[in-house]
């Protein structure tokens, strides 16, 4: 869901960005059998090796 499709009405950009993390985050999960690494929660949140170091 993209930020187009949102109630309008609603102003918090950080909120809805946060929500949209944490729905990666539970999807990353969802497909796992398992505990996700830390590269891959990275992964799940968008943010390359680089950044983490």
């Amino acid at each position: 869901m993209g930020h187009d499709e949102l109630d309008l009405r609603v102003h918090d950009r950080v909120a809805l960005d946060e929500i949209a993390l944490y729905a990666e985050v539970l999807s990353a999960v969802a497909d796992s059998e398992r505990p996700l690494t830390l590269a891959e929660l990275d992964n799940a949140l968008g943010l390359s090796a680089s950044a983490t170091c």
